[in-house]
């Protein structure tokens, strides 16, 4: 019975400490440990269409969210609140980086398909190139595991998907159904 309880009380601990990192992985440096938004995510999000690859460097798709701005392979595209838009910089390296991954582009002038925003590009400290829309750096979130996945909608109150328009999308995701198109990942869900 006792090993049983000590294994019990492990896992925990170790879910425990799997959660705090992915949750500080979210902020840059940068960031104050106060930031906090109305509402989460609430998991994945139900895909109303699943947004398909279409090979430019961002286009539109349609999920739980509305009408919203995907990379290249269908995957949500999110802007990151602590960035500032035109500045030409990204606020997220690192850690923050590895779970919010940059969209990247090997052209000056990325293609798109359905986007209405202004399209640019800055440099990261990499040397690689990050797209941007109306001045946001774009990033996908790790956790996001398939197209039409939407699992960082409103993470820590500073990630948010973007509208064809490059319009920050405010509403949050609807939670994800237990049928067979929920991908069950729920990482990043349910912060606030």
């Amino acid at each position: 019975m006792k090993k049983s309880l000590i294994f019990s009380k492990a896992g925990l601990s170790m879910a425990g400490l799997a959660i705090a990192a992915v949750a500080l992985a979210g902020c840059s440096s940068t960031a104050s440990a106060g930031s906090s938004g109305s509402s989460g995510s609430s998991g994945s999000g139900t895909t109303k269409s699943v947004p398909a690859a279409t090979g430019d460097d961002l286009a539109t798709g349609t999920t739980s969210l509305g009408s919203i701005v995907v990379d290249g392979k269908g995957d949500t595209v999110y802007l990151f609140a602590k960035d500032t838009a035109g500045s030409g910089t990204s606020t997220c390296s690192g850690q923050c980086a590895s779970i919010w991954p940059a969209v990247t582009t090997t052209s000056a002038t990325p293609t798109v398909k359905g986007v209405t925003g202004t399209v640019g590009t800055i440099k990261r400290d990499d040397g690689s190139m990050q797209v941007t829309l109306n001045g946001w750096p774009l990033y996908t979130f790790a956790s996001d595991k398939k197209p039409g996945d939407v699992g960082g909608q409103k993470v820590m109150g500073i990630w948010f998907a973007l509208s064809p328009a490059g319009d920050k999308v405010t509403k949050t995701a609807k939670a994800a159904s237990t049928g067979a198109s929920s991908s069950g990942s729920g990482a990043g869900g349910g912060w606030s």
